[in-house]
């Protein structure tokens, strides 16, 4: 048996079908119904995960996650049918560790849960820094093996794959030409590079985004270049 999580959603049919799905994964699912109800079984220290719909009787979501932060250190997922980017935005920067929107992709929801659980055992890993080791949310990079880990388990980059890693991870945020590049990877001068680039950047996608097509890490940054997102 895995870890606990509890999911709180005001629909039975939607925390059912959540649960069966994580329940299949191997964890223990409790279920609550309203923000109040969520409360109470997120002090359960079994509890390791919360995942909670925004739009709910007696206590919202939102306010029922800034209560539970207030007590409790432990990834938390919002599940809401709202899209937009400020709603995003909005749980993230209320606490929340992650945002599913509805309907959601069963294989990807679980995904994301064994994500942050992982997240969150690598971040309580003090000494990880001391070993030169660059964390940025899901993903650790050890600056001496020249190693990635996703989720705490290791990505196969080829050698191309892995001189873009390391210099996307030692600078995040920092947004970079596919010029700049193709010049500081492949140790040539840029021409007609794009393509080359774009390849290359497809493929560490497909090894370390939960979603390639909508990626959390590595991003476009369109008519300039390529960035990792500070996570």
């Amino acid at each position: 048996m895995k870890e606990t999580i509890l999911v709180v959603d005001d629909d039975p049919a939607i925390v059912n079908a959540i649960a069966i799905t994580l329940e299949r994964e191997g964890y223990r699912v409790l279920r609550a119904y309203d923000g109040l109800e969520a409360l109470d079984l997120a002090q359960d220290p079994e509890v390791k995960l919360l995942l909670i719909d925004v739009m709910m009787p007696k206590l919202d979501g939102l306010s029922a996650l800034i209560r539970v932060r207030e007590r409790r250190n432990l990834p938390i997922i919002v599940l809401s049918a709202k899209s937009e980017d400020t709603d995003k935005i909005l749980g993230l920067s209320m606490g929340a560790d992650d945002y599913v929107t509805k309907p959601y992709n069963p294989q990807e929801l679980a995904a994301r849960v064994k994500s942050q659980l992982r997240r969150y055992t690598m971040l309580g890993d003090v000494h990880a820094m001391e070993r030169g080791v660059l964390v940025n949310g899901r993903l650790a990079y050890d600056t001496v093996s020249r190693s990635l880990q996703a989720d705490g388990e290791p990505v196969r980059l080829t050698a191309t794959e892995t001189k873009i890693v390391d210099l996307l991870m030692r600078n995040p945020g920092r947004v970079f030409p596919a010029e700049e590049l193709y010049r500081r990877v492949w140790n040539e001068d840029a021409y007609s590079c794009e393509n080359t680039v774009m390849v290359h950047i497809r493929r560490i996608r497909e090894k370390v985004e939960l979603n390639p097509k909508e990626p959390d890490y590595i991003k476009v940054v369109w008519g300039i270049g390529y960035k990792m997102e500070r996570h």
